[in-house]
């Protein structure tokens, strides 16, 4: 993991084309901005978690009849 230290509207730049942007901090928590285009999705990683369990879970029915249900 690269740890980089930056402070209010300082940025860094990931792959030429996605800027994350520090724009506050109170506390123990941050606000960033994240310019990206919009063919990259963002997810926050609790969200992107849920996510993959969910298309794991809906790849793993191999009853007929549970898939048959789900498609009426």
């Amino acid at each position: 993991m690269l740890a980089l230290a930056r402070k209010v509207n300082e940025s860094i730049i990931v792959n030429d084309n996605i800027e994350i942007t520090v724009l506050e901090v109170k506390g123990d928590q941050i606000k960033l901005g994240i310019d990206a285009p919009k063919s990259v999705p963002i997810y926050r990683k609790e969200l992107y978690k849920e996510i993959q369990e969910t298309n794991a879970e809906s790849a793993n029915i191999s009853n007929p009849k549970v898939l048959s249900d789900l498609l009426k």
